[in-house]
């Protein structure tokens, strides 16, 4: 099931929304807001699939809200003014554009587009990842990665050949990895198959010690032993 939240100032627009998405039943609503203020705050502390944006919201923009988060969801705009949309889909997470008045035919279609791209990001790669560094893509084994480090806005990838470091963060990873990845703390995903030992709070990959996160252990240890 798909998850999503409105962000819409004028309360008959969030209701005639509201009213579509009662009608589909693989999308839940989690929450409706009507400042950019309360969105910004819950999208801090949970993860949706999308969100429904009102261009036009009373203290920003909503073009210049996606901006403002941290690895936005998926966006479906709505708004009374078509003259955004070039602007608009210039955004990565920007996945359609619905003009005020819509129908519920229209209003269908992008949730198909949206229900598109989120399964096409969940298929997990079989055996290698590209990664994009300095306009460069680098093939990547998964098999030879020993695990990624986290570290403020920059992720390393070590394998066994060597280190590659680019801008992205570990939640970005966590889904596009094979089962053989696990995240044992807040700034590591490891590679289960190249564990050598493990004590107490700490995994060892030959000379390499990672540290293994309090809140992460149980997973860690269920997933190992099974």
């Amino acid at each position: 099931m798909m998850t999503c939240i409105i962000l819409e100032d004028e309360l008959p627009a969030q209701n005639l929304l509201k009213n579509f998405l009662n009608k589909i039943p693989d999308v839940k609503l989690v929450a409706a807001f009507q400042t950019a203020l309360d969105a910004n705050t819950f999208l801090k502390e949970n993860k949706v699939d999308f969100l429904f944006l009102d261009i036009n919201l009373p203290d920003i923009l909503g073009i210049d809200f996606i901006k403002t988060i941290k690895n936005p969801p998926q966006v479906i705009i709505t708004t009374a003014y078509p003259n955004y949309a070039v602007d608009s889909f210039e955004l990565p997470t920007i996945v359609d554009y619905l003009v005020k008045p819509f129908s519920f035919d229209r209003f269908l279609k992008s949730i198909h587009k949206v229900e598109h791209i989120i399964n096409r990001q969940e298929v997990k790669p079989n055996n290698h990842v590209f990664l994009n560094i300095d306009k460069t893509l680098h093939k990547i084994l998964l098999s030879d990665v020993l695990f990624i480090e986290s570290d403020r806005n920059y992720l390393t990838f070590v394998t066994l050949q060597k280190k590659y470091v680019f801008i992205d963060s570990l939640k970005n990873w966590n889904s596009k990895l094979t089962d053989d990845f696990i995240q044992i703390h807040k700034s590591y995903i490891i590679n289960l198959n190249h564990i050598d030992k493990i004590a107490g709070n700490e995994i060892s990959m030959g000379e390499i010690k990672i540290p293994i996160g309090r809140t992460f252990k149980p997973n860690f240890m269920k997933k190992f032993n099974s």
